[in-house]
């Protein structure tokens, strides 16, 4: 994974808002979260949240999927791993540990 593809998905999460949303994301499991759910659990205006989960999902942090009328929205756990392990996969090289 490059730096700056790393450097989008962190800069997407800098802001409190849409790091808010991804942590409820991510409690909430694969089987994901309404919009309606995640705009009522954060209290987030609509058109503000459907700009900053378009923000996430287009770094590949978050899914959508659209099942009848609604919208289900999920933290995608593979790019999240793929994420922290680009920050942690050099820890201390060189230094001999933490």
């Amino acid at each position: 994974m490059s730096i700056e593809i790393t450097a989008k998905r962190l800069e997407a999460l800098g802001n409190s808002s849409r790091l808010e949303i991804f942590r409820l994301l991510v409690k909430a499991g694969r089987d994901g979260l309404p919009v309606g759910t995640v705009q009522e659990r954060t209290g987030i205006a609509r058109s503000t949240l459907s700009h900053h989960l378009h923000r996430l999902i287009a770094v590949g942090l978050v899914t959508q999927e659209r099942q009848g009328t609604v919208l289900i929205c999920r933290a995608d756990y593979d790019v999240m791993d793929e994420t922290v392990g680009f920050l942690v996969s050099e820890c201390c090289i060189g230094t001999g540990g933490r």
